[in-house]
């Protein structure tokens, strides 16, 4: 049997390859240097202080938490110590099933949130936004959306449908 020639890519997929590669490298460094610098904390731990701050009563399971955070739920309970040694978070058991452990956002917690966020949205506009035409972000999302459907169609970040 044949192994098939492998689809190698093109000239301009190559290119754009390369530049997708150089920006996932580098996007998140310059997002953590800046969380770090402005806020004391890290990238992940920021996406887990917002994450809480938009759930419903600011508290998310650990592991629907781990999901939207990008983490392992290790990884996140590394990272969810050191907010609650800060006392931006609280860990408790679930009250209504005891297998689970609940995240919630502190009131001083939501303070880190609304300290922060200014900066950091600035910070992401500048790098992701402003170099863009409105026609390239809506590009972007699409692109975003096709290639996260393809990695994980269950991956509601991917999902086709028009939101």
């Amino acid at each position: 049997m044949e192994t098939p020639e492998p689809r190698w890519l093109t000239s301009e997929e190559r290119a754009a390859w390369m530049a997708l590669m150089s920006l996932f490298m580098r996007l998140p460094a310059a997002l953590d240097t800046q969380l770090q610098r402005d806020a004391g904390i890290s990238h992940f731990e920021y996406g887990i202080l917002a994450g809480l701050s938009e759930s419903p009563g600011r508290t998310l399971r650990m592991s629907t938490l781990a999901v939207l955070a990008e983490g392992s739920l290790a990884r996140l309970s590394q990272a969810v110590g050191r907010l609650e040694k800060r006392g931006w978070v609280r860990r408790f058991p679930d009250p209504t099933d005891g297998r689970y452990t609940l995240a919630e956002l502190t009131e001083t917690g939501w303070e880190k949130v609304v300290e922060t966020a200014p900066g950091h949205v600035e910070h992401v506009r500048t790098l992701v936004f402003d170099p863009l035409t409105k026609g390239q972000v809506r590009h972007l999302h699409e692109i975003g959306r096709r290639i996260m459907h393809a990695v994980d169609p269950a991956d509601p970040c991917g999902n086709l449908e028009k939101r």
